[in-house]
This record gives C-alpha cells, structure tokens and sequence, in this order.
C-alpha cells in the first residue's frame, strides 16, 4: 500500500488505464470477437461493449500493451462476425436491418434472452468501429478488411426504418411486438447516434430529425450557467468518447451562450455541489467522492448502515442522477477519472478519495461497476457489484487518452462521416471548419 501511495499522478493513470483495457484481452471470445458485458463468466455478450472495445486497442497500440498486427486482427475478428451473421427475424439472428439485438450469447451470437434490437447500443458498436477504421488505415490485408467492413456494417443500417415514421429515433423493435413505444428525446446519449443517422448514403434519417431530438431538450440554471439537463453523468460522456466538441456548435447550444463540452464541466460541477450537499445524508458523499450514473446497486431487500427500523429505499440497477435523482447512496467509482478531459483537478481528486477511503475496492484492478458505502457489507466500501463492465472501462480507456494525447478525438475529426453528420445536424466552427488532413 505503501507503494501505491506513493505513485504520481501519472502512473496511477497508467496503472487503471491499463487495467481497463485488459478486461477486453480478458473477456473477449478470440473466435469471434464478442465481448462479455460484464466480468462474470455467465455473462452474455452486450454489443455496446463490442464498440469500446473496438476503439480502445488503437490505444493499447499507440501505449504498447499490444502489437498492432494482433491488434488489428482482433478488430478484424469482430468485425467479420457481424458481417456475416445471420440479419433477420427468426430466434438465432443476430440483428436485423443492419441493427443488432443488445445481448448475445457469448459463443454463438444468436439473440440472448428477450432483448430488444437496439438503436443506441447497435450506434456504439458501429461507432466503435469507426474509430478502428480511422486508426488502422495500412495497406495489410487485415487492416484493408476492417475499413472495408466497416464500411459495409454502417451502410446496412437502414436508420429510416428505425425512426418509425417519426422524426425522433426509435428505442428498439422487437420481433413479436414491434417497435418500442420510446423514442430518443430530450437531452441523452444519442447525440452521435443522429449524427451518424443523418450521414448516412445509403438509409439517412432526415437531417431534421437532429432538430426534431434537439427541440426536446431540458434547460435549468446551475449557480450562473444554463445547464442542458440531464441527470445521470454517462449521458454527458458517451458522445464525448469520439467527438471533440471543443470549439463547435449547434444553434440550439450556441443560443444558450454555451457548448456540449462546457455543459459537461458543469455536469460535474452539478454532481460535486449535490454530493457534498449530500441531501440524502448518504454515508461517503463528499465533493471529492461522487458520480452518480447509470449502473448497479444493492437490492431492496439488503439494510442501510446506521439507518433507523424503516427499510432503505435502494434501486437496484438504474440510472441515478444530480441534483433530481433519483438516488440512494450508490456511486460509480470509475465515473471521476472518465471525466479527465473535462476537469483533471477534479478527475484525479475524485479518483484519489475514493481509492484512499476504500483501498480494497478494485476488482483485479479496476474499477466495479459500483459501490454503496451507506448498505452494509464486509468493510467500509458497504455493497460492492461483484463484475466490472465492459462500457466502463472502455469508456475509461478512450476518455483518458483524450485527455492524455487526444488519439479519439483526432481520428474522428477526419472521420467523413462525422464530419457530414455534425454539418448536416448545423454544427459550425473550429475543426469542423478546417479542411481535415489525411494521414
């Protein structure tokens, strides 16, 4: 422990970056590329978790925690696999019109449980693979394969099919029962997903539909600043993982005298006032020890520490949020350090508390999904998840090196799609202005 007291700020970075993208070497089928969800060995494949991993190993390369060309063919590996599984409604399809259900199962792929095929989480695969193809652009066979397959995966997605004969994105569809009844509105992670709808050459969603989610958003104040609402801190960051939104804007943001980028720095700002206000008089909320998102929490039949007879109100899994809620003392320990390029000082003094007042929280060295030091359990850490997940450490994988070098965010920005999607969708300014440069 001495030791690890010890490190500077650099290398305990180093230490839980590394980490983080040793679950996808740890927890990836090598035969076909489907990564586990969480660290549990039953655990299905989420295809959310298949994009980070993708667009973390141009990180593992360019840090050395792997060789490109071993790099390059595990790309390649999932890569092939969606390309060539079977698109359809029957029970052994792994997606539909381009679009994939959210859980498979780890060996053969085939549709897990009763998920929905998912609009978000089939964007964060594709989007994830995007990034590889803006990073391994050599002339090998391998990485000629994965541009040229990533090419096809995001030209199959039939984006006018999911919107459902609206103008705002449809959650999902179901084979027995249709599309979803909820649709991608008001202030969420679906930026990029309009984005790469809109962009589309071959089934675009109509660039309006950008507007269209954009109308629903929800405004509030925070001390000074107009606060694009929303309560859970992942929804300020997934977006954020590929695109640098320094130095661009929307009318709807530009209006308010603000940007998607700044709104994130007063999310956390938001999340640090709430925990140290702490209303709810959770036990280890302070403002260097928060982050309140969407994640796993203890079950509601467990006992709060130091609580009175009546039983505590937990939620399970579910998307907590500041300053609304809801809320019941669980806390994402990962979240912090995923805010780095944001707000270092706070990212790394976030990180830091937590680690120093519940040293025995990582799970083979990094982070679980979350932790409730107000429930009981056995030392101060109280309920801890018993997996890490997937999306987390990868998200913490790219978000670090965004802050660190960049990588993300520069592959991205010569990224053509993106690049007509944020047009299309009326972003202007910085980089979108510039003529990108091809490496």
């Amino acid at each position: 422990m001495l030791q690890r007291a010890q490190e500077t700020d650099t290398v305990l970075i180093d230490r839980l970056q590394k980490a983080a993208f040793e679950y996808f070497l740890r927890h990836t089928n090598p035969e076909n590329g489907l990564v586990a969800d969480t660290s549990i060995k039953t655990s299905h494949c989420s295809i959310a978790a298949v994009g980070f991993a993708l667009s973390s190993y141009p990180v593992a390369v360019e840090r050395g925690w792997i060789e490109r060309s071993e790099a390059a063919e595990r790309v390649a590996t999932s890569l092939r696999f969606f390309a060539e599984s079977r698109q359809g409604e029957e029970r052994r399809a792994t997606g539909y019109r381009g679009f994939y259900y959210h859980f498979l199962d780890m060996k053969t792929g085939h549709r897990a449980w009763n998920s929905e095929l998912s609009t978000i989480d089939s964007g964060l695969f594709i989007i994830g693979a995007l990034g590889a193809a803006a990073y391994f652009t050599g002339e090998s066979e391998t990485e000629t394969e994965i541009r040229d397959l990533t090419k096809l995966l995001y030209e199959r997605c039939d984006w006018r099919w999911a919107m459902n004969k609206g103008l705002t994105m449809s959650m999902g569809w179901k084979p027995s029962s249709g599309f979803l009844r909820w649709r991608y509105q008001g202030y969420d992670e679906a930026v990029f997903l309009y984005l790469l709808a809109i962009a589309s050459p071959t089934h675009p969603a109509p660039a309006e539909s950008f507007d269209a989610f954009a109308s629903t958003y929800t405004w509030m104040m925070a001390k000074d600043d107009p606060y694009l609402y929303a309560g859970p801190l992942f929804i300020h960051l997934f977006s954020h993982a590929w695109i640098d939104f320094r130095g661009i804007n929307d009318k709807h943001m530009a209006d308010k005298g603000t940007d998607y980028f700044r709104n994130t720095q007063v999310a956390i700002d938001v999340q640090r006032d709430y925990a140290d206000r702490n209303p709810g008089h959770f036990v280890g909320y302070g403002r260097n020890v928060w982050g309140l998102t969407a994640c796993d929490g203890p079950i509601p039949t467990v006992h709060r520490r130091h609580s009175s007879n009546s039983r505590p109100k937990v939620l399970g899994y579910a998307a907590r949020g500041a300053p609304l809620g809801p809320d019941d003392g669980t806390i994402a320990p990962w979240a912090p350090l995923a805010c780095l390029p944001f707000d270092k000082q706070a990212a790394i003094e976030g990180t830091r508390a937590i680690l120093d007042a519940y040293p025995n929280l990582l799970l083979d060295g990094r982070f679980p999904g979350g932790f409730n030091p107000t429930i009981a359990g056995k030392g101060p850490e109280g309920w801890v998840d018993d997996r890490s997940v997937a999306i987390d450490q990868g998200l913490l994988v790219m978000m670090i090196e965004n802050e660190r070098t960049g990588l993300l965010w520069n592959l991205m920005r010569k990224s053509p799609i993106l690049r007509t999607g944020l047009k299309k969708a009326g972003f202007t300014g910085g980089w979108l202005d510039d003529e990108p440069t091809i490496a």
